[in-house]
């Protein structure tokens, strides 16, 4: 199976740290944030990780290289000067990811979740893991449903972690998701991976799972610096 990180992002709350280091870089508890989600996606079994770049593109393979240190083969999806957004950086990756299920993660954040409890292959287009809201999102993402179905709105919402497994099927309508929007017309194109998210759960095709363990959005100095104190606590 095959996996992506997604760390083309600027970092820009994370400044002035990220001015010379990408945000998935940056150091926690003792590696930088990216290497805990290759350990774990290599003790998964996943063999082939794409790591989609823009930001200071060129540290990444000069910091990861290969990705034989860990038992994977790392490949590179570089998006430019200018990020494509989730939807439009999954879209471009789709070429080295190929026409299985996927694993995509985001490389700015921290997760004790045992990635092996989520399926390989979805019962519809995606599974994600969600959590419970953190302070700086109070009113969450996305609605659970007790026979596992994520919904958009609903009654109690709960947080999208930026963990999930995707069929690439999911991403074949994003024309017609997406619009004539600015960046759905440029090349190569720049979009969300939110709406097609949305529109997948109008069709009763996203499942989820509810992870009751740690989780940090790592977005601005202040929860770098307090997930660095509690993994050396």
């Amino acid at each position: 199976m095959k996996a992506l990180i997604f760390a083309a992002g600027l970092g820009e709350r994370m400044r002035p740290l990220t001015d010379h280091t990408p945000k998935p870089l940056l150091a926690v508890g003792g590696k930088p944030l990216i290497v805990w989600h290759l350990q774990k996606l290599a003790a998964l079994g996943v063999t082939d990780v794409v790591i989609n770049t823009s930001w200071l593109a060129a540290q990444f393979p000069a910091t990861l290289g290969d990705g034989g240190q860990w038992g994977l083969r790392l490949a590179y999806s570089f998006e430019g000067d200018t990020p494509l957004e989730t939807g439009g950086g999954m879209w471009h990756a789709l070429p080295l990811l190929g026409d299985a299920p996927f694993f995509a993660i985001n490389g700015d954040i921290w997760c004790d979740a045992d990635l092996a409890a989520l399926p390989r292959e979805p019962l519809g287009q995606a599974h994600l893991l969600l959590v419970d809201n953190p302070a700086h999102n109070p009113r969450g993402d996305f609605a659970l449903t007790a026979d596992g179905n994520v919904h958009s709105d609903g009654e109690t919402k709960l947080t999208f972690t930026g963990i999930g497994v995707y069929r690439p099927a999911m991403l074949m309508p994003w024309r017609t998701v997406i619009g004539n929007t600015d960046g759905a017309q440029a090349q190569p194109p720049r979009f969300k991976l939110a709406p097609l998210l949305r529109a997948a759960m109008a069709n009763h095709a996203v499942t989820g799972t509810h992870h009751r363990g740690s989780w940090t959005d790592v977005g601005t100095p202040e929860r770098l610096q307090q997930l660095n104190a509690a993994l050396h606590a």
